[in-house]
């Protein structure tokens, strides 16, 4: 049956939908995706390459598995963020496929199969969010292809006799845990599911199965954790509950602002309306009992996701592009109970047409907006600037950007920037590989860097602690970013 859906004409007409979808992700991978704190990340992959180990040798508060992935393709292409940044396009891509494809196999519907899964593959590949954070070298792009991999292996796991699908379920959905703590709670879930709802075989054999899975999925952490559990327990608990907000004024009120930034969204209104409508329909539908099952368990990831996420202190709007895969299976079935429900004359497809140009509109501001934000090759400039004035070796302060993109290692402490901010006591601080803030500013003081580099404003307070232009002689201004070299007496 499956296989037979897929070898319909709308089917290929899909898959052409889905190529330029992976097309446009990838350009904007390389031409405008940058996230300011994906610095972190290609540092830390880099670190590892050159034989560090995270949380022993530098503060690196997420879970190792995408530092590890980007290091391993690092290894094999070198040091780019470009490639980087493709793989994490390409995964973004796959996640959209296997949502679509869900869309388009288990729609019950034949008529509007390939409507509402083209609408579904659109909702997330033109998803702002999506675009501008799943194409960087964060874990975004990795955790979205995860879960819903994760995803259609439950569904399928239910109808097997052996545990083998429930294991690699459970293996994905703590691979995706294992690469970003945002999406911890997709494994929960979905074992819950699978217990609930198994057909076939035994549901005790597949919920061990699952855990076993994604208990292989942690051994890097466990390792790691056997090696150094005090760091590993700071880094992926400790600092989380206790040290992310700190210095984050009115941060009860930044979470508050981005609770509700998607009322000035124009997808993300559009995508939770047909998604509202989609679970609405769902609890009133009475038919095709195992799809109405899956698209419950599509309302129970995105909750439990949103619910999750929304706890995080401080929390960001990107953090919630985790549930827009799921959102937009539900959205495809409201786009499909409103339209159906319309004098369309048969016509489906002037309704995905407006959902097509309001995507393209909003998606178009989002990216209109950030104009003026920098891009990688904007880095390379000052990169390239720094690399002029500062000999091979000599000792740098820079963001973490720049130490990648030069290719220096940074000062331990530097590796991670927020941890400037915390206090903690020296011994700890020291097993921690932090260094206060303070701590820098009297290095700079004591003319310890050859050179210093910050894209902060002027007024930025730590422009100000360092005390900059009373140290070095020399300044140059690349690309909004400060550069001083030449220390004065």
């Amino acid at each position: 049956m499956t296989n037979s859906v897929r070898r319909q004409k709308p089917f290929l007409s899909l898959c052409a939908v889905f190529a330029a979808l992976s097309a446009g992700l990838l350009i904007y991978s390389q031409t405008q995706a940058l996230a300011w704190d994906e610095g972190f990340h290609l540092l830390a992959a880099q670190l590892i390459k050159a034989g560090k180990t995270p949380y022993l040798d530098f503060c690196f508060p997420q879970t190792p598995l995408n530092a590890y992935w980007n290091a391993g393709w690092m290894r094999i292409f070198g040091d780019s963020w470009r490639v980087v940044h493709s793989l994490a396009a390409l995964l973004t891509a796959g996640a959209i496929a296997l949502a679509a494809d869900f869309v388009f196999v288990r729609f019950p519907v034949p008529d509007w199969r390939f409507a509402a899964s083209l609408v579904a593959a659109l909702l997330i590949g033109l998803n702002g969010m999506i675009v501008q954070f799943a194409t960087v070298g964060q874990a975004y792009g990795m955790c979205l292809f995860l879960i819903v991999a994760a995803f259609r292996l439950s569904i399928l796991a239910v109808d097997r006799n052996g545990p083998w699908l429930a294991a690699l379920a459970g293996f994905l959905a703590a691979a995706a845990s294992g690469s970003s703590l945002l999406t911890a709670p997709v494994a929960p879930v979905l074992v819950l599911w699978i217990m609930l709802h198994n057909r076939i075989g035994s549901s005790l054999r597949k919920f061990a199965g699952f855990i076993a899975g994604a208990m292989a999925a942690f051994i890097p952490v466990f390792w790691l954790f056997a090696e150094a559990p005090r760091q590993v327990l700071f880094n992926l608990i400790q600092f989380h509950l206790f040290y992310r907000s700190v210095e984050w004024h009115n941060a009860v009120q930044h979470d508050l602002e981005v609770l509700t930034a998607w009322v000035d969204s124009t997808e993300a209104l559009l995508l939770g309306l047909l998604a509202a409508a989609g679970v609405l329909f769902t609890i009133k539908s009475r038919q095709d009992s195992r799809w109405r099952e899956e698209l419950v368990l599509c309302c129970w990831l995105a909750a439990a996701l949103a619910l999750y996420i929304s706890t995080a202190h401080p929390t960001f709007e990107r953090y919630f592009l985790l549930l827009v895969p799921f959102l937009g299976i539900l959205a495809s079935v409201g786009f499909y109970e409103i339209t159906s429900r319309l004098d369309t004359s048969g016509r489906r497809f002037w309704p995905v047409v407006v959902v097509t140009v309001l995507l393209c509109l909003g998606l178009a501001r989002e990216i209109y907006e950030r104009r003026d934000s920098y891009t990688w090759p904007d880095l390379q400039e000052v990169a390239n600037q720094v690399d002029q004035v500062t000999a091979p070796r000599a000792p740098l302060l820079a963001d973490e950007q720049i130490y990648f993109l030069t290719r220096r290692t940074p000062p331990s402490g530097l590796e991670f920037p927020d941890s400037q901010k915390l206090n903690l006591p020296p011994v700890v601080a020291a097993l921690m590989h932090i260094v206060p803030r303070a701590e820098f500013a009297k290095r700079v003081q004591a003319r310890m860097f050859d050179t210093v580099e910050t894209c902060n404003d002027e007024d930025d307070e730590r422009f100000t602690i360092l005390g900059l232009p009373q140290v070095y002689s020399q300044k140059v201004v690349v690309e909004n970013c400060k550069i001083f070299w030449d220390r004065l007496p």
